[in-house]
């Protein structure tokens, strides 16, 4: 009888043994499974990491080199949208930031450090024009400057605006008309015609919408101002 019970024993413990080692084989194999999906998902994050475009300060399509600012800025839309305008990655005016109106919208920047200076804009459609001549007046040698036209940003320029501002290195701006969509970066100080402007003209057969052009936009790096 103890022969017997004794066989049973060992019979059983056999079992357990063997029912833990297929027990442990399996989890040692889902565990192997699971840690290869872990790995191969991780190598796949990766590969998308690396693969992922890399975006510009601003959202401009390439780098600037060094010494420069980079800058975007697009129109007014119509009536409705007003226009953006960012440096260096810092929106500047936007309709989000409630700080843009009708007419035209100015941004000054420091030419040397690329720090913002000041936003306004000025009613080109119901307002007067010479608060809009002295602020121009007032601009520092070395400032940039960016301007973008929302709705109507014509109709009260009159000469001596358009002058101040050809000067600093607009070439559009004697031919601005009434709810023309423009944009413009140039500089006070600038001895030569800025490369960085945009101009649609507003024509009821060619207008994106009812009234007004389709939206311009534009972007570059501007040249730091050295001493």
């Amino acid at each position: 009888m103890r022969i017997a019970g004794a066989a049973k024993l060992v019979v059983v413990i056999a079992i357990f043994l063997l029912t833990f080692y297929v027990i442990s084989q399996v989890f040692e194999i889902k565990m192997d499974a699971n840690l290869g999906h872990i790995f191969a998902r991780s190598a796949l994050d990766a590969a998308a990491r690396s693969t992922k475009p890399p975006r510009y300060k601003c959202g401009i399509s390439k780098a600037c080199p060094e010494k420069h600012f980079a800058f975007k800025m697009a129109s007014g839309a119509a009536n409705v949208v007003g226009p953006k305008i960012c440096v260096e990655d810092n929106v500047l005016m936007s309709g989000v930031k409630n700080n843009v109106g009708r007419g035209i919208n100015v941004a000054l920047v420091n030419g040397k450090t690329g720090e913002p200076l000041d936003t306004k804009f000025f009613d080109m459609w119901g307002g007067d024009v010479a608060p809009f001549i002295e602020f121009l007046k007032s601009i520092q040698d070395g400032t940039i400057v960016l301007m973008g036209t929302y709705d109507d940003g014509a109709t009260k320029l009159n000469d001596e605006a358009r002058k101040l501002i050809a000067e600093l290195g607009s070439t559009s701006i004697a031919n601005l008309g009434f709810r023309d969509n423009w944009v413009f970066c140039g500089g006070k100080g600038i001895k030569t015609k800025s490369p960085f402007e945009q101009h649609i003209k507003n024509n009821k057969d060619t207008n994106k919408y009812e009234g007004w052009p389709e939206v311009v936009e534009m972007e570059g790096c501007i040249p730091q101002k050295q001493d």
